[in-house]
């Protein structure tokens, strides 16, 4: 038989096992009504999943209490506080007189926190009387938090802790999975796949809405404002969304004029802004008039914070005693939102079958668009990643198909630095290496730009994980810990790791693919400044400045008119601005107006044209020819809609546009100007501008005359 004493502790263990099953049970109640009560003003499809995280989070909570030696002292007075911490929402001993400040939903939110142990939230509040709007307003943020992601805090907070174990860990995401090759194809411009390519692309263009991520400042850039303000180039000063949007009208009316298309079609452009750059973004597309696009045809979306993460315990952080920290999500979140604005859905409602997603500052990504989306047609890609060459080892992501022994498979980006590794661990001992007949490697560079089939994506973001990409989370431990942080942290998402959810959703049935151009072509993205960029070009990495990015964008015109037309082009020349290494040639501006293809270029210009290498030209107009020319200097072209203009013989030698370095006094220099390192001065130009619809004849001196028919009857 039992001694007394254990009998009654016994007893009052299993009293004390009845009493947690009674504290688990409210608070499934209570978040079961939580849950049911905002479902009035947001549907919230996982609610059974988000139901039962708050249930473990409670149940540990009780757990802990039962566990520790000095809680089973005081074991009644632990349950009372499990149970009253739940009970209707209240939080008598944790709030105090302060619950009496909060109505039912934010007690009921602050009652959601402190099962996911985040009590500390409230350790400093003071007493009902003072600060109360403060104490509701961080119960409003919480709320807000919780009702924009996904399964809410609860999901959010249990997801980071999971995650932070993994990573305090060091484990690798990609363990068991055996890296190789993936399909794809590698388009070379000019050649007679490249041009049935982009031929077919126009065709799929017509049901194509575009996607650009914009959620970023130009901070990194030395640029107080949105990077989509910015000029892709000084010669015409025309900002990134504008040469975006003039690119989209210029498709649409090529689209326009395919067989059976509506003579009103048009392709809508989705920018995804973020907390940083909405206001400005919307200011700028109002401003300049939606850049000559439709009333309705530009549609902003706006990208959520998440909260900051301050330990490995996922505990959250306040920035001021009543406000939570927040930090960018990523752009992964740009799926989710497709979902929740009802975006995809209209998208396929209205007929449009694919999605182009791009970068805010990569000006060159147009030249892929076509062909990147004709080899998705024909191949049948639901998702095609449009990649450059990459050096073994280069710090840029890789596209690689991984395995498991089980069958199990994954075409996906990989990061450098976890690519290496695998290879050693599984496939090839020397890691990522070059391939000796091309100098690269074999598995080509992510450029962060996605071709997507919309009825399968819009099927996988109907999923489970309502199209929140798997995340991660990279916390910068502080020395000799793996649970301290040097600064909060947070989970980020990424838009290139769709293919997770595509695995998950499609199984087999997936089918992802990747489109290789070469980098001069598709490839320079301005993100750095010029500080940090002069110290990078040192070692030999690219800049990646605004400067650069001008530079290359002149260099890709300039050498397709070479290739696509035969046109006379002058070599460029080794320059330096601001420490910045740069290969300026002729300054060429292909407005999208006068060419978005191969084809056009081939049809526009020919072997007559001669520009040399200190020259800068810009031509704008659908039917401009450009059929004999010999330019030594600065020249501009603008026909205008309906002005048939034929260039012929025309010679051209004045002193041109010249750029110069920065002034010492930078007062009256533009940020545009000095993120740049230089300046360009306009000493001459040659000016040719037509205003008239009709046939128009432009000749040696640049005379202009109008070309009459004569009818005969």
């Amino acid at each position: 038989m039992l001694e007394p004493a254990e009998r009654a502790r016994r007893l009052a263990g299993t009293a004390m096992a009845s009493l947690l099953t009674a504290a688990l049970f409210l608070s499934v109640m209570v978040d079961s009504f939580v849950v049911q009560t905002r479902a009035n003003s947001q549907p919230r499809p996982d609610r059974m999943s988000s139901r039962s995280s708050l249930a473990a989070a409670a149940a540990a909570t009780a757990a802990r209490s039962c566990g520790d030696s000095n809680a089973r002292a005081r074991g009644g007075g632990q349950l009372r506080r499990v149970v009253e911490g739940v009970r209707g929402g209240e939080l008598v001993d944790v709030l105090g007189d302060n619950a009496g400040v909060l109505s039912a939903e934010q007690r009921k939110m602050a009652a959601t926190l402190v099962q996911l142990g985040q009590g500390h939230l409230f350790e400093g509040w003071p007493e009902a009387g003072t600060s109360d709007d403060s104490k509701r307003s961080l119960m409003d943020q919480s709320i807000g938090l919780d009702a924009k992601y996904p399964g809410g805090l609860a999901t959010y907070v249990n997801k980071a802790r999971q995650l932070l174990k993994e990573a305090s860990e060091g484990l690798n995401p990609f363990e068991g999975f055996t890296p190789k090759l993936a399909d794809g194809e590698s388009l070379v411009f000019g050649t007679e796949e490249f041009d049935e390519m982009e031929a077919k692309g126009l065709e799929a263009a017509a049901k194509t809405a575009f996607v650009l991520v914009a959620g970023g400042l130009g901070e990194r850039l030395g640029y107080d404002g949105i990077k989509l303000a910015l000029p892709v180039e000084v010669s015409t000063r025309q900002r990134y969304l504008e040469l975006y949007c003039k690119h989209i009208l210029a498709l649409q009316a090529k689209c326009r004029r395919l067989p059976g298309a509506p003579a009103d079609l048009t392709l809508p452009l989705v920018i995804m802004t973020s907390d940083d750059t909405d206001a400005k973004t919307r200011e700028l597309v109002e401003k300049e008039g939606r850049y000559g696009m439709a009333e309705g045809q530009i549609i902003i979306v706006m990208q959520d914070k998440v909260p900051a993460l301050g330990d490995s315990s996922a505990s959250l952080v306040l920035s001021d005693p009543f406000t939570l920290e927040t930090k960018p999500h990523g752009h992964g979140d740009v799926h989710h939102l497709l979902l929740r604005e009802g975006v995809a859905e209209k998208l396929k409602g209205g007929g449009f079958e694919w999605l182009f997603f791009f970068q805010d500052t990569n000006a060159l990504v147009l030249n892929s668009l076509l062909p990147a989306l004709g080899v998705s047609a024909s191949k049948g890609y639901h998702m095609n990643s449009i990649c450059v060459p990459r050096k073994a080892k280069e710090a840029a992501g890789a596209i690689t198909a991984l395995t498991k022994d089980d069958g199990t498979s994954l075409i996906i980006n990989v990061e450098y630095n976890q690519l290496d590794p695998i290879l050693r661990a599984t496939v090839s001992p020397e890691g990522d290496v070059n391939d000796p007949n091309t100098g690269l490697s074999p598995f080509p560079g992510n450029t962060n730009n996605l071709v997507f089939m919309l009825e399968p994506y819009l099927k996988v973001l109907k999923g489970e994980d309502e199209g929140v990409v798997v995340e991660f989370v990279n916390p910068k431990y502080k020395a000799g810990s793996r649970t301290e942080f040097k600064k909060p942290t947070r989970l980020e998402c990424m838009m290139q790791d769709f293919p997770k959810l595509m695995s998950k959703e499609l199984g087999d049935a997936a089918k992802i693919g990747f489109t290789s151009f070469d980098k001069w072509l598709t490839f320079s993205p301005a993100k750095n400044d010029l500080e940090s960029a002069a110290a990078a070009a040192a070692d030999g990495v690219p800049p990646g400045t605004a400067s650069s990015a001008e530079s290359e964008f002149y260099a890709q015109a300039a050498r397709r008119l070479q290739m696509a037309a035969g046109c006379e082009v002058g070599e460029p020349e080794d320059v330096e601005f601001a420490g910045v290494p740069l290969s300026m040639g002729p300054r060429v501006v292909l407005e999208p107006s006068f060419a978005t293809s191969t084809a056009d270029l081939r049809a526009k210009a020919g072997r007559g044209v001669k520009i040399s290498s200190r020259s800068t030209i810009v031509l704008e107009g659908e039917d401009l020819h450009l059929e004999g020319l010999e330019l030594d200097g600065a020249l501009v072209i603008k026909a205008a809609p309906g002005a048939r203009v034929s260039v012929r013989g025309l010679k051209v030698s004045n002193e041109g546009w010249v750029m110069v370095p920065l002034p010492e006094d930078l007062s009256q220099v533009s940020e545009e100007d000095r993120v740049r390192g230089y300046l360009i001065e306009k000493k001459a130009t040659k000016l040719i501008e037509v205003t008239e619809p009709g046939d128009w004849l432009v000749g040696v001196e640049g005379d202009v005359s109008q070309v009459r028919f004569d009818v005969v009857e």
